[in-house]
C-alpha cells in the first residue's frame, strides 16, 4: 500500500452557508410547522412525543411507549467528580443528593415558538435582558433603542416573540422575515424588513392603516421579534386578550396571539397567522484532493493481483524469513484475439481511499460508486469533502 502526504495546495478549508426556510402557522391556539400535522405512530400518538408545531430536539424516544418500554432519560450518578446537571444547581446539588444517588432528567426535549405579552408599566424581565443588545443595534436604526423618543419598551405594551435557535441555525437571514395577520382568511396586516436593517414595516395590505409604519423590530442574531405598533388592523374585535373585560380590535400587539402564551383553545376563532423566516446555518467544510498520478497505485497486496496457483508461502527459519520475489502478476490485459492476452501491463482497480493521520492511524475512508481502472499511463485526482 502507498502512502502520499497531501500537500498544502490539496487541502481547502471552506464554509458552506445554508438557508434553511421555516413557516408557521398559527391558528385556534395551535402551532404548525412547515405544513406538517401531527404524525401518528405504531404505538404512541404523536410518533415524536411532542406537540404540533414543536421540533424534537434530539428526536429521542420516537414512537416509544412510555407504558411497556418505558422512555429514555439522561442521568449521571453523583460521585467524586461532582458532575451534575445544568438544570441542577450547585446549592441543590451539594445539599439534596448524596454520593451514589442518580440525578435524572427527562427527554424528549422541544422547542417552539413563544409569545410573552406585557401591558402598559407591567414588568417584563425577558425584555429587560434584551436591553443592552437593543441599544448595541441603534446604529442600524433608531427604532432598536429601549427607551426613545418612539417609546420606552420597558413601559409601553409590548408583544415579544421568542425563536429558538434550532429553527434558524447561526442567525435569521435578514430581510427574510414576513409576518401575516388574517381574520377570517383576509389578510389585514403585512410586515417585512424590506431595508434589512431589522425594522419591521407594514407593507400590506395596499392602503390599510398602517403602511409604511415601523411596527416593531426584530434580532437577528439573538431570535428575537419586539412588536410595538398599536394602531388598529381591522374594525373587527375579538378576544385577543382574556386577562381583561370585553373584545380588542387586531393590532400588531396581539399578532400570533395564542402561540404557546396560555390562551386556551376556543377562545380566538377568527384570527390566524403566519410566520415565514430564513435561517443562516453556517457548515464548515474540508475539500481533499488525492492524486494518483502516471505510474504510480498500479501495485497491490490484493490476493488476487498474482497468477493463480503459485505457492504465496514465505521461507522461514530461525534466522530467516523470506517471501517470493518471483510471483507472477496477473496479466488482465484485453485482446483482439480470444485466446492470447495483450502486452502485459500492471493495472489495478482503485475502491477505496483512505485518509490517514500522521501516525499513520486510519480516520477515514471514501469510497467510489464503481471501481476506477488505474493502468501506468493514466492518472486521476479524487475529490473528497468532509463537513466538520
Amino acid at each position: 500500500m502507498t502512502f502520499k502526504k497531501f500537500e498544502e495546495k490539496d487541502i481547502l478549508y471552506n464554509v458552506l452557508e445554508t438557508n434553511p426556510e421555516q413557516t408557521f402557522k398559527i391558528y385556534n391556539s395551535k402551532v404548525y410547522h412547515n405544513n406538517q400535522t401531527e404524525i401518528s405512530g405504531a404505538f404512541v400518538d404523536p410518533v415524536l412525543l411532542v406537540p404540533t408545531g414543536f421540533v424534537s430536539l434530539l428526536e429521542i424516544n420516537v414512537d416509544r411507549n412510555e407504558t411497556d418500554t418505558g422512555l429514555i432519560y439522561p442521568f449521571v450518578t453523583k460521585d467524586g467528580s461532582l458532575i451534575g446537571t445544568k438544570t441542577i444547581s450547585t446549592t441543590t446539588f451539594n445539599t439534596d443528593f448524596s454520593y451514589g444517588d442518580t440525578i435524572s432528567g427527562s427527554y424528549p426535549l422541544s422547542a417552539s415558538l413563544k409569545r410573552d405579552f406585557y401591558h402598559l408599566d407591567e414588568p417584563r424581565p425577558e425584555v429587560e435582558a434584551l436591553k443592552n443588545t437593543l441599544n448595541y443595534y441603534v446604529t442600524l436604526s433608531r427604532h432598536y433603542q429601549y427607551n426613545s423618543s418612539f417609546g420606552n419598551k420597558g413601559t409601553l405594551p409590548l408583544n415579544l416573540i421568542s425563536i429558538p435557535s434550532i429553527l434558524y441555525g447561526d442567525s435569521i437571514k435578514k430581510g427574510s422575515l414576513e409576518l401575516n395577520f388574517y381574520v377570517s382568511g383576509t389578510l389585514i396586516g403585512s410586515l417585512s424588513d424590506e431595508r434589512r436593517n431589522g425594522e419591521l414595516v407594514q407593507t400590506g395590505p395596499s392602503g390599510s392603516t398602517g403602511s409604511g409604519s415601523v411596527a416593531g423590530v426584530v434580532l437577528y442574531t439573538e431570535g428575537f421579534v419586539l412588536l410595538t405598533g398599536s394602531w388598529a388592523l381591522s374594525t373587527h374585535t375579538e378576544d385577543y386578550d382574556p386577562t381583561v373585560l370585553g373584545p380588542e380590535i387586531p393590532s400588531w400587539l396581539y399578532y400570533c396571539a395564542g402561540t404557546n402564551d396560555g390562551i386556551p383553545a376556543g377562545t380566538i376563532l377568527s384570527s390566524s397567522y403566519s410566520f415565514d423566516m430564513k435561517g443562516v446555518n453556517k457548515i464548515p467544510t474540508l475539500t481533499m484532493f488525492a492524486h494518483a498520478n502516471k505510474i504510480e497505485m498500479n501495485h497491490s497486496n490484493n490476493s488476487t493481483y498474482v497468477e493463480y496457483g503459485q505457492s504465496a508461502t514465505p521461507l522461514t527459519g530461525a534466522y530467516l524469513y523470506s517471501e517470493n520475489k518471483n510471483l507472477q502478476i496477473k496479466n488482465i490485459v484485453s485482446s483482439s484475439y480470444a485466446d492470447p492476452t495483450g502486452s502485459f501491463e500492471k493495472i489495478t482497480y482503485i475502491s477505496q481511499v483512505g485518509i490517514y493521520d500522521e501516525d499513520k492511524n486510519l480516520i477515514g475512508i471514501a469510497t467510489v460508486a464503481n471501481p476506477v481502472k488505474k493502468t501506468q499511463s493514466r492518472e486521476f485526482t479524487f475529490k473528497l469533502k468532509l463537513d466538520i
